[in-house]
């Protein structure tokens, strides 16, 4: 074998293992981790919004909580999931009240005109609504300004929202 010959091979090997390192990377990220195409924030690999998190269960359990497939409900072109039917039910009767604010996009995106995806578990009920944080530093950010932020991202929504797809 040529010297040419053996670099070449030495580089594809190389080349597959950043590749397979790559597709690995993927294969293993955040479900929550959404496209910022969506109106509201729905996991690339579940389909299911909020990453399958009960919305009424931050309200009424104070915490996180995954829902189930026996409580599922389909709103706003996403599928929702909860903890148990009454839950469901309060949920069908007023989505406005239970679904996060912007969709599950991050507020703090959200006033700077752009659309990242919320975290359900980096969450803050404010003012009687679920917002969810891309990550700490956002949420820290927030409860820091949150009138200002809150304000900012409330005239900011409708661009942004023009801009994902229905």
């Amino acid at each position: 074998m040529t010297a040419a010959r053996q670099q070449r091979k030495c580089y594809g090997a190389g080349l597959s293992a950043v590749s397979g390192l790559v597709l690995a990377v993927l294969a293993l990220a955040p479900a929550w981790q959404a496209a910022a195409t969506e109106r509201i924030v729905v996991a690339w690999h579940t389909g299911l919004a909020i990453d399958g998190y009960d919305p009424v269960a931050f309200y009424t359990d104070r915490k996180p909580v995954p829902g189930s497939p026996d409580f599922e409900l389909s709103y706003g072109g996403a599928v929702w999931r909860f903890a148990n039917v009454g839950n469901r039910a309060a949920f069908a009767a007023r989505p406005d009240v239970y679904m996060p604010q912007f969709g599950g996009y991050d507020p703090v995106g959200v006033a700077r005109g752009v659309a990242v995806a919320g975290n359900p578990a980096i969450w803050l009920i404010w003012s009687q609504r679920l917002f969810l944080f891309y990550d700490h530093s956002r949420l820290e950010s927030f409860t820091a300004n949150a009138e200002r932020i809150s304000r900012a991202a409330d005239r900011k929504w409708p661009e942004v929202l023009s801009t994902l797809s229905p």
